[in-house]
């Protein structure tokens, strides 16, 4: 006996067998229970979403001699000669290869006659988009003047391609993709009817390749039997698919969080043995930040496509989450630009690299011990170490900050204003400038904290405080993720040799233990002494550096706007030319670098 395809041999047979569209399902099963039959049916949705299928269920369903039902019987002459598709009552036409007006004329002419065998004669019309006008036109007319026994069933990938006047006349039901865990739910069905080994991973990776088609995933299926020899595996499926595994892509975003851009190459050296396609894998990145940000802010819901939750929750820590929305966007673009490249390995790895050069208000420093990110906590590789192009880090940048307050300047916008008459030539008195450096909002005051410690007084014998807090921030040597640990908390209790740091619940994910770690042995290395040191969740009473610094800004920014709106030059702008002061290009003149003041 020849072999028959899964896709065909598996084909459902009955609306019970059918996985998913529930909403397409709940439609039809209801109108034949009740007899309420529209006489044109319109399936829609991408390729193998089950409209033929469900197309030739509603035919058993009307044909079977056993009466008009939701439950055909299977075994009656209608049934059986529709399941192998010779019910001389369904005729099936492909709008593709008959798009002629002739062709269809012919066909619709045998319109009026009465069933042959069948209680109602039913018109499959695959891929009704592809007919011509002339075609359309001639199917409407007979729409308009069906006869009882007859029912059409229209099947498109292109609903926008028909008529409305076509679309008004059929009961129109839009089938939806199928999701991967449905698609590999029903793999593992076939599977395990077939007595089959396989793995589950495999069963998913061929889920996620079929893009939301039940019929596409079944022909990869069996594409990798054959290829595994009879046998499904995970291994096998990646070779196949030319696909990469959870852990290379883990490996690689990796990488990218601690800005390791010798080890990004690397990594894709070794993986360009495999002959992968970049596209995919670069698909696959996307999929894996966005499931990073889920974790970053609604862990406790997120239903992630990933088997390491471990080694996720570790990306989510070591990723701020502007980096992870940023380095999603480059994602986007990459892949949007991959077809340009003249080869598509380049184009990936300008992707990963891209994603290390650009990240919001900077990155720590390349080969800092003390810039590793909590990537070294969460996956079996030794100690990472971040990486910066050039310039001032952020960390810099918030220690000059803390430390010595500017004073509130306003620099003016060099785009050239509208040009005034010879009589009066003012200067050019608006800047385009910089964004402003980005800045943490003030908590909220808990009320419950002591107002001993609020006030700074604590133990003596160890020389920390909510007071002094900020001093010890800018003299401390740390960077990274425990200076922002640093910038974000404050001292709510020192005894002995213990500090307990209070830290907005807004930014938990900075207590994870290797950023408190690194924070308490520089501050051991600050103090002279050793120290032990724990981080509480909780608003404190008095401003943390990075409030503090906020306020500071906001004072600056506050007393630019003053300068610029009470300028007479600007003011005599405004006047002559009706001109417009733009708020947000105004910023303090000692926050631009010195070339631009």
């Amino acid at each position: 006996m020849s072999y028959q395809v899964l896709a065909r041999k598996w084909r459902p047979r009955s609306f019970a067998e059918v996985a998913g569209q529930e909403h397409v399902l709940r439609a039809l099963i209801n109108a034949l229970d009740t007899g309420r039959l529209h006489h044109a049916y319109l399936f829609t949705g991408t390729r193998g979403v089950g409209k033929t299928t469900l197309a030739r269920i509603l035919a058993k369903c009307l044909n079977c001699e056993e009466g008009v039902s939701a439950t055909p019987c299977g075994r009656c002459r209608a049934c059986t000669e529709i399941d192998e598709g010779r019910f001389l009552d369904l005729i099936e036409i492909d709008a593709a290869s008959r798009t002629g007006v002739d062709d269809t004329r012919e066909l619709l002419d045998n319109v009026a006659y009465a069933p042959g065998v069948g209680r109602y004669k039913v018109y499959l019309i695959d891929e009704v988009h592809m007919f011509s006008r002339s075609s359309f036109n001639a199917l409407l007319k007979t729409l308009e003047e069906l006869p009882e026994h007859v029912k059409f069933v229209l099947a498109t990938t292109d609903p926008q391609k028909v008529p409305v006047t076509v679309l008004s006349r059929c009961l129109q039901f839009n089938l939806k993709r199928f999701p991967p865990s449905t698609i590999a739910n029903q793999l593992q069905r076939v599977l395990e009817a077939e007595s089959i080994a396989f793995d589950r991973v495999a069963l998913d990776t061929l889920a996620q390749a079929g893009e939301g088609s039940m019929r596409d995933a079944m022909s990869l299926l069996d594409q990798a039997l054959a290829f595994g020899g009879g046998a499904v595996s995970a291994d096998d499926v990646q070779r196949m698919l030319g696909a990469v595994d959870e852990s290379a892509r883990f490996d690689l975003l990796e990488a990218v969080a601690r800005g390791d851009a010798p080890g990004v190459l690397a990594k894709v050296a070794a993986l360009d043995d495999y002959a992968p396609d970049y596209e995919a894998l670069l698909g696959d990145l996307i999929s894996l930040l966005h499931a990073t940000s889920i974790q970053q802010s609604v862990p406790e819901v997120a239903e992630h496509p990933v088997s390491d939750l471990a080694r996720l929750q570790g990306l989510a820590l070591a990723m701020r989450p502007e980096d992870v929305q940023l380095n999603y966007q480059i994602g986007l673009m990459g892949r949007r630009d991959l077809p340009l490249v003249p080869v598509a390995r380049q184009g990936f790895e300008m992707t990963l690299l891209r994603m290390i050069a650009f990240r919001p208000g900077g990155a720590p420093e390349s080969g800092s011990a003390s810039a590793s990110s909590a990537v070294a906590d969460n996956q079996p590789a030794g100690s990472r170490a971040g990486s910066r192009a050039g310039g001032q880090s952020p960390a810099d940048q918030a220690r000059a900050a803390v430390a010595s307050p500017r004073r509130p300047a306003a620099t003016r916008n060099a785009d050239p204003a509208p040009k005034p008459s010879p009589n009066a030539q003012p200067e050019q008195a608006i800047s385009q400038t910089q964004e402003a450096p980005q800045t943490v909002g003030a908590a909220p005051v808990d009320a419950g904290v002591s107002s001993t410690v609020a006030s700074g007084a604590v133990d003596a014998a160890l020389p920390l405080s909510a007071d002094t807090w900020t001093e010890t921030v800018t003299a401390i040597a740390v960077k990274g993720m425990p200076l922002q640990l640093a910038m974000h908390s404050v001292p709510t209790q020192v005894v002995g040799d213990t500090v307990t740091l209070s830290l907005p619940e807004a930014h938990q994910h900075l207590a994870a233990a290797s950023f408190v770690e690194r924070l308490r042995a520089a501050l051991e290395a600050h103090l002279g002494r050793a120290i032990k040191l724990s981080v509480t969740l909780g608003a404190a009473a008095s401003a943390s550096p990075a409030q503090q610094h906020q306020r500071d800004a906001e004072s600056r920014q506050r007393e630019a706007e003053q300068a610029i709106y009470n300028d007479p030059v600007v003011q005599q702008l405004q006047n002559r030319f009706d001109a417009e002061v733009q708020p947000d290009s105004i910023r303090p003149l000692d926050d631009l670098p010195g070339d631009e003041r």
